[in-house]
Order: C-alpha cells, then structure tokens, then sequence
C-alpha cells in the first residue's frame, strides 16, 4: 500500500510511525525541514502532554469529536509511544510533561528517526499543490513531482506560528475535496491592550487572576503568570483567556494581582502601613513587584513623596481595590504570526471520529490542527496532534 502524509509536523510524524505498519510511506514537507514549529514549541521545551488532560480542555464546533482519538492514544499510550521511540520525560508538578532533555529538539529527532527506521520516505521542500481522487487511489501533485497513492494522511497543519511555518495550506487542499472549514482565529495568543499600564511594566512578570468581561459578563477566567508588554499582556494565563477574548468585539481583561488575599485583608494591611515611616512609593512593596507596585500608585494619583501615615483611609481602599481589579481595555491580538494554535479549521463533523477518514472522499484522512480542534494551553494541542496522527495513521484497522 502507498501511502502518502502532507506535512511533517508533530501529527504527521506520528502518523507516519503508525502508517509505516501498513505500507510505505511518503511524508511531504514543505518546509526545509521537519517539525519547525515542533521545534520551537514551548519556548523550546516542548510541552508534549498533560497528566491532567480532560476532553474539557479541547475546544471546537464539536468538542466531542477528540474523544475516541484520546481513549485510543491517551496520555499514558502517548508517553508508552515516545519511550518506545526513545525518548525520556519529566513531569512537572503541574502536570506538564516534558522532554528529560529540556529540549523540543529531543521530540523531533525521536520522531524522525523513528519514521525513517520504520521506512517512511521524508522529502523536505515538497509542497503539494493538489490531491486529486483517481479510479479509487490519489493522485498527490507537488511543483516538482506527481505521487500516486492508495491513502493520503493531511496533516499540514493550521494558520498560526506563520514564522515557524503556518500555513493555509491543508485547509485548501482539503476545501478542494469537498470539505469546508469554520472561521479561522488566533488562539493562545499574546493580547494588545491600552497600555498606559503595561508598557511601563514591559518584561515584567506577575501572578495573578485573569478574567475576559464582554458586556458586563466574565466570558473566560484563568489564573497564573501574567507577563507585561508594551502593547499589552502575555503570558500562560493571557494565552488561556485568548481564545475567549479574540472571539469578542469587545471586551476587557481584568487583573487580579494578588489574588491569594481578599480586599477586606488587604485594606488592612495597607492601613497598617501608617504607622511606618514609609512613603507612598512603598506602599505596596513586599506585596506586589516593586514596579508594579509604583504603577498601581502613580496610577492612582498619589505623590510618591507622601508620607503613609499622612494618607486619608479612602486613599488605602482605593489601592487595595487597584491592585484587586486592574482593567484594561482588549484592542487587538498579536494575530496568527504570534498565536501557537488556530481555533477553527475543517468541519469536524465531515470525518469520522473512530478513524479520522473524511466522509466525503474514501481514503483520505485528516489529523492536527488542520482540525476545528483546539486545546487549552499546557499540552493540550500536542496531546491531540499525537492521538489524532496516530489514529489517522491507522488508515481504519481499528475502526
């Protein structure tokens, strides 16, 4: 059987492992080289799983849909997976699941090296400019080459990371069969705000609860470190409301920058403070970053060289509540060149879930983030690019 997989990222590669059991194997990759953006995923670490991964954390027109992809190849068959490949992890306490080598170099080179052993054919500058169903196989055209195949696998990926090589490209070639996909938006992605705030703070880092308000109502709410620009705010618990906050025209995100301590005690504690010889720039220090603290202050309108114990009460309570509820204004997203995943992507409901197999067109299978499937931050994405490609990769035998 000949088999064909368009794009060697992180579920084409597993699928290609997998499809090497059934046939021989073509991988082709547009780019000068496999899992590019693999390779930077993570900050280079390479988040590949999560020990607390729910289908709760997937997101899509049918979330349903990831379900039999994870109770076939789960978190526990994934990390079975990459140890057979040779590949030792670590996990953190959160969950979080990593390569032991502390590099997302490790994951690709275990994944390409096991395509190969198993020999898959992996051609790199071979981008596929149509797929065409021919008397029951498929005709795979390249600008360089025509393949013919009995299965084709795509796996091309989504829009975002377009630095790292997103592209449109498996949404066309799949729309070309008969398919149609869902609108296409930046998800895990850093968010422009007004930044009267933030820009001061650039490059500072600070935990704290994040909620998404569009129209008065809270749409989105995570909480962790929360990382400040000059366009606005980054970091883990942004990129978990990001999806929320660039689905709505109009919203905010509120800041809760110490979130482990209720306003009541916090006025207290500020109240405390005027018995001490400090000024108003101290107000907040040891509580909040000494940066942060000074911009919650200045932002208040509150002369650095005031004495604390000069302060009236009503000054104190609108700090405490200033540093309970920063609100800033969403402007925009740092768009599908800053985003790690796309939301949306090819009807979910026109392949099938036990298989991967379009309904539309025999033989044909699609996996990844070419998908209208997209997870929560913290392995998520991986976690379905592994268990969607190895699925697909199974061309049916388990359905």
């Amino acid at each position: 059987m000949e088999i064909v997989v368009i794009g060697a990222g992180a579920s084409g590669l597993a699928a290609a492992v997998e499809a090497a059991k059934y046939g021989r194997v073509t991988v082709l990759e547009r780019g000068e080289r496999v899992g590019r953006k693999l390779a930077v995923t993570g900050n280079g670490r390479c988040n590949l799983t999560n020990l607390n991964l729910r289908l709760g954390n997937y997101h899509g027109g049918d979330p349903d849909f990831v379900g039999p992809a994870l109770e076939r190849f789960g978190v526990r068959e994934t990390l079975a997976f990459f140890r057979a490949l040779g590949l030792v992890t670590v996990s953190e306490p959160s969950g979080r699941v990593y390569p032991h080598s502390d590099q997302a170099g490790s994951v690709v080179d275990v994944l390409r090296f096991g395509a190969a052993e198993r020999g898959a054919r992996l051609l790199c500058g071979a981008r596929v400019s149509r797929v065409v169903p021919e008397r029951g196989r498929f005709r795979v055209e390249t600008e360089g080459e025509i393949l013919r195949a009995d299965r084709v696998i795509v796996a091309a990926g989504g829009a975002a990371g377009t630095r790292a090589g997103g592209s449109e490209l498996g949404y066309e070639l799949l729309e070309r069969l008969g398919h149609t996909r869902t609108a296409l938006t930046p998800s895990l992605v850093q968010l422009k705000t007004e930044n009267t705030f933030t820009r001061p703070l650039k490059g500072v880092r600070a935990d704290a609860g994040v909620e998404v308000v569009s129209r008065g109502r809270v749409v989105a709410r995570s909480a962790g470190e929360v990382q400040f620009t000059d366009y606005g705010v980054s970091g883990p618990a942004v990129f978990e409301v990001s999806r929320a906050a660039c689905a709505e025209p109009e919203c905010r995100v509120r800041l809760d920058l110490l979130r482990e301590v209720e306003l009541a005690e916090l006025i207290s504690m500020l109240k405390a403070r005027r018995g001490t010889s400090l000024t108003a720039e101290n107000l907040l220090t040891g509580i909040l970053h000494n940066k942060v603290g000074r911009t919650v202050v200045s932002g208040l309108g509150i002369p650095f060289a005031a004495p604390l114990a000069s302060l009236p009460e009503a000054d104190l309570e609108r700090a405490a509540r200033a540093v309970k509820r920063v609100e800033l204004r969403v402007t925009g997203n740092m768009g599908m060149e800053g985003a790690q995943v796309t939301a949306g992507g090819i009807r979910t409901d026109e392949f099938d879930p036990e298989t991967m197999e379009s309904r539309l067109a025999p033989g044909l299978f699609a996996c990844g983030e070419v998908l209208d499937v997209d997870g929560d931050c913290g392995g998520c994405n991986l976690q379905w690019a592994w268990s969607s490609g190895r699925l697909a990769g199974n061309l049916g035998v388990l359905g």
